[in-house]
C-alpha cells in the first residue's frame, strides 16, 4: 500500500513529581520490552530524555519525540501522571495521540505502599482534563493494564492511527457532477474539512482533456503489457487495453500535479452517463487496479465512498472495494446453497455488486467485459472495460462513513462474511451474509437515509473501524445489532 503511512509512535511517560519517578521510568521499560518481544519493534520509539512531570518536561520530551520522526503518540501513566502537562503533551503534539495506564503489579514487598503507582485513578484526571482541552485522544476499552497487555493496547492502535493520520494528510480529488438519480452521493464538504481532509473538485471536461493530452503516452504498452499479465485468459476485451492504460496513466499523472500539500490522494470518480460515449470506454478495470495499489477509486462521484474506502485501507493495508448493498438472494440459491449450510437465514444474506470496480486480487476469477447495463441503451463497445467475477469467500466488515444533507456525521460498521456460493450473475458481485442483516437494512440503512453504497474490507475489521469513528467524533455509529437488543425505531411488538 503505497498511499498509506507508516506508523511511527512515540511512547512518553508520565510522573506526577509526589510519586516516585522511577516507577515510571521502569513501566516503561518493562512496557517497550514487552512490545519489542512481540511486536516489531521499528512500530515505537521509546522516550528517554525524561519523565514527564512538568510542562517544561512535557516541552522537552515533544521536541524529542518530533526529531524522531515520531507521527503518533501514546502518553503512558506509569503513575498517576500529572493532568496538565500530559494533556498538554496530547494538544501540542499534532498526530494521533493515546492514552493507557499501568496497572500495578503486587503487593509484596511494600508493592502498595512505596511502590503504588494509582495510575488506574490517574486516567480519570487525564480523561477529565481532555476533555477540558477539546483534545481528541484514543483510550482503550479497559486502558489500564500490565506491560503486556498495555503492549496489545499499543498495537490495535496502529490501524487506527494510520486511519486518523491518513484523513488529517488527505485529499479527495473528484470529478463530476454526480449522475443523475444519484441524490444518494450528496457529500457536503463541511465534515470532510472537520475532519481534516482536503478536496478538489473538479469538471469531468479537466478529465477528458487532460485524457486526451495523453494520447500516444510512451508508458502506454508497458501498462498495457502489465494488465494482459494480470488479466491472463481473462483477458477477453484486448481491443480496449490501450485506452484503459492512457487512463491510468491520466489518473496518476493528475495526482501526482494535484495532490499540493497532501501526501495521501483517493479518488471520486465519473463513469457515466456521458463518460462511455466521450472517452470510449468504462473505468471500472482502472478503478479496482489503483485501489489494489491503496489508491481507492469510488463510483458515481461519491465522494464519502472514497473516504469510507480509504478508512479501510488505512486499517486493512489492504485492498478494498465499494459495492452497492443491491439485492437479496433468491429462494433457490438460498436453499440450494446456503440453508443447512451455513447458520444464516434467507434476511441475513443479499448480494453485493458493483459493475467491476473490485481489485482482481479479491476476485475468485476475473474477466474483463462489457457493462449490462449500460450496454442495455447503448452500443456495447463504449462500454467495455469492466472486471468481473464472483468475489472471494472469507470475512469481511461492511462499513460507511457519511455526512447527511443536513451537515449531520454518522457511520455503520457491520460484520460478516463472503460466502462460498456461487452468484450466477454478472458484475464484481458476491452473496454476503451479516448477522440480522434484515433488521440491520431497516433500521440502520433505511431508516437513517445511508446510500446505496458501502465499503467492504476484506477482514473483520470492526473494532478499528468503530474506534476510528469515535475518534473522529461520530455519535451515532449504527451496527447490526443482536437479537433481543431493539433499535430505537424497531417495533417491539413486530
Amino acid at each position: 500500500m503505497n498511499n498509506v503511512v507508516k506508523i511511527k509512535l512515540g511512547i512518553v511517560a508520565v510522573s506526577r513529581d509526589c510519586f516516585p519517578e522511577s516507577l515510571s521510568v521502569t513501566r516503561r521499560e518493562n512496557l517497550v520490552n514487552a512490545y519489542k518481544a512481540k511486536y516489531d519493534a521499528e512500530d515505537i520509539y521509546e522516550c528517554p530524555i525524561c519523565i514527564v512531570e512538568s510542562e517544561i518536561h512535557m516541552q522537552q520530551a515533544l521536541e524529542d519525540i518530533q526529531k524522531a520522526g515520531c507521527n503518533a503518540l501514546c502518553v503512558y501513566l506509569g503513575n498517576f501522571g500529572p493532568e496538565i502537562s500530559e494533556t498538554m503533551l496530547a494538544k501540542y503534539f499534532d498526530g494521533p495521540k493515546m492514552f493507557v495506564a499501568a496497572a500495578e503489579e503486587t503487593s509484596e514487598n511494600g508493592g502498595l505502599v512505596q511502590g503504588r503507582g494509582d495510575a488506574y485513578c490517574g486516567m480519570l484526571n487525564a480523561s477529565y482534563n481532555l476533555k477540558l482541552r477539546n483534545v481528541k485522544a484514543y483510550i482503550p476499552e479497559y486502558p489500564v493494564g500490565t506491560a503486556e497487555e498495555c503492549a496489545d493496547m499499543i498495537h490495535e492502535f496502529l490501524p487506527v492511527a494510520r486511519a486518523i493520520y491518513g484523513l488529517n494528510h488527505l485529499k479527495i480529488i473528484s470529478f463530476g457532477p454526480r449522475p443523475m438519480n444519484f441524490l444518494a452521493c450528496n457529500a457536503p464538504i463541511q465534515q470532510l474539512y472537520n475532519m481534516g481532509v482536503e478536496i478538489e473538485e473538479n469538471s469531468e471536461l479537466d478529465l477528458f482533456e487532460a485524457f486526451n493530452k495523453h494520447e500516444g503516452d510512451s508508458r502506454i504498452p508497458e501498462v498495457v503489457k502489465d494488465m494482459e499479465a494480470e488479466l491472463g485468459e481473462g483477458n477477453k476485451k484486448p481491443e480496449i487495453l490501450a485506452k484503459l492504460a492512457q487512463y491510468e496513466i491520466t489518473l496518476l499523472d493528475w495526482i501526482e500535479d494535484h495532490k499540493g500539500s497532501r501526501e495521501f490522494v483517493t479518488i471520486a470518480g465519473k463513469c457515466w452517463p456521458a463518460f462511455q460515449t466521450q472517452f470510449g470506454f468504462v473505468p471500472c478495470y482502472v478503478n479496482a487496479r489503483l485501489t489494489a495499489k491503496g489508491i481507492p477509486v469510488s463510483c458515481e462521484v461519491d465522494i464519502y465512498g472514497a473516504l469510507s474506502e480509504y478508512i479501510g485501507t488505512c486499517i486493512s493495508e489492504d485492498a478494498v472495494t465499494l459495492l452497492d448493498i443491491n439485492n437479496t438472494v433468491p429462494a433457490d440459491i438460498y436453499n440450494s446453497d446456503i440453508a443447512g449450510k451455513f447458520d444464516y437465514t434467507q434476511k441475513d444474506t443479499f448480494m453485493g455488486f458493483h459493475c467491476g470496480n473490485t481489485a482482481s486480487c479479491k476476485l475468485s476469477f476475473r474477466e474483463m467485459k462489457y457493462q449490462m447495463i449500460m450496454a442495455r441503451s447503448l452500443p456495447q463497445e463504449v462500454t467495455n472495460g469492466t472486471l468481473e467475477g464472483d468475489l472471494v469467500p472469507g470475512e469481511i466488515t461492511f462499513f460507511r462513513l457519511q455526512s447527511t444533507s443536513d451537515n449531520q456525521i454518522r457511520a455503520y460498521v457491520a460484520e460478516g462474511e463472503v460466502l462460498p456460493v456461487a452468484t450466477r450473475s454478472f458484475g464484481a458481485i458476491g452473496v454476503f451474509a451479516i448477522p440480522e442483516m434484515g433488521r440491520f437494512y431497516r433500521h440502520v440503512l433505511v431508516e437513517k437515509n445511508y446510500p446505496h453504497h458501502g465499503a467492504v474490507a476484506f477482514g473483520h475489521y470492526g473494532k478499528a473501524l468503530f474506534d476510528v469513528f469515535r475518534y473522529l467524533g461520530v455519535e451515532d455509529i449504527g451496527f447490526n445489532q443482536p437479537k433481543g437488543m431493539l433499535y430505537k425505531s424497531e417495533n417491539p411488538f413486530a
